[in-house]
C-alpha cells in the first residue's frame, strides 16, 4: 500500500486528488494539509507517508523550500511536485532540490497514478507533456543560457563564494560547508551573508533561486 500526503493550499484541489487516490486499491491518503508548515508539523508528529504530493506556489513557505526541508530531514520520503507551473527553470530547480518527480495538474488521472507508482518503485517521473515541451524548447533554452563568468563579474561573486553557494544549494549547513572547504564556520557565514547582499536577495531560499535562475547552479 502506497501511503500518501497531499500538500496544497486549495481545498478543492486536495479533495479532488484525494478522491482519485483513495479510489485505488494500492493507495491510501494519510493526510491532506493546506500549507508546507502544516506538512512539516504532521511529519514531526505522525507516521510518515511513502510519498508527498506538494504544490509549488503556496502562501507562506513555498513548495521548493518545503521539498528542500523534507529532503534534508526525512530523506526516506519520496516527493512529487504537483503544479500548474510548467517552465523548465522551475522544474529543474524542484528536481535539483530533492524531488523525485514533477506532475502538472492538468495531467490525466491515469498519468498521475502512473507517476506515483513509478516514484514508489524508486524511479523518477516527469509529466509527458512537460518532457515534450522540454525537448521542443531545448535549443532555444540552451542558447539563452547567460555566460557564467559575466554573471560572476556583474555581481562581484568570487570563486570561493560560488563554491559556498553550490554547497548551500545542496542543503549543507554552515558547519558542514566549513568542513568541506576547510574554512571556519564564521567565514562561511560571512560568505553566505555577502552573497545575499550582492545578489539583492532576502534569504537563503532567494539566494538559491538566484543561482538557478542565472545558471550558476546546475
Amino acid at each position: 500500500m502506497i501511503q500518501l500526503m497531499l500538500v496544497d493550499d486549495h481545498h478543492l484541489v486536495r479533495n479532488g486528488f484525494r478522491l482519485i487516490l483513495e479510489s485505488q486499491e494500492d493507495m491510501a491518503v494519510l493526510a491532506d494539509v493546506e500549507s508546507a508548515e502544516a506538512g512539516l508539523d504532521f511529519l514531526d508528529k505522525q507516521p510518515h507517508p511513502d510519498i508527498i504530493l506538494t504544490d509549488i506556489r503556496m502562501e507562506g513557505m513555498d513548495g521548493v523550500k518545503f521539498i528542500e526541508r523534507v529532503h534534508h530531514k526525512y530523506g526516506g520520503i519520496k516527493i512529487l511536485a504537483l503544479s500548474m507551473i510548467q517552465d523548465l527553470q522551475t522544474v529543474f530547480e524542484v528536481m535539483h532540490t530533492g524531488a523525485n518527480g514533477y506532475l502538472v495538474k492538468d495531467s490525466s488521472c491515469e498519468e498521475v497514478l502512473f507517476g506515483i507508482r513509478q516514484v514508489a518503485n524508486g524511479e523518477k517521473y516527469i509529466s509527458v507533456s512537460l518532457g515534450i515541451s522540454c525537448i521542443n524548447s531545448y535549443k532555444s533554452y540552451t542558447d539563452s543560457i547567460p555566460d557564467k563568468d559575466h554573471i560572476l563579474l556583474k555581481y562581484d561573486i568570487s570563486e570561493r563564494e560560488l563554491s559556498v553557494l553550490e554547497l548551500i544549494s545542496e542543503g549543507y549547513t554552515n558547519a558542514e560547508i566549513a568542513n568541506k572547504i576547510f574554512l571556519s564556520k564564521r567565514t562561511v557565514e560571512g560568505h553566505r551573508q555577502r552573497l545575499i547582499e550582492k545578489t539583492h536577495t532576502k534569504n537563503t531560499a532567494g539566494l538559491v533561486r538566484f543561482g538557478f535562475h542565472h545558471m550558476l547552479l546546475r
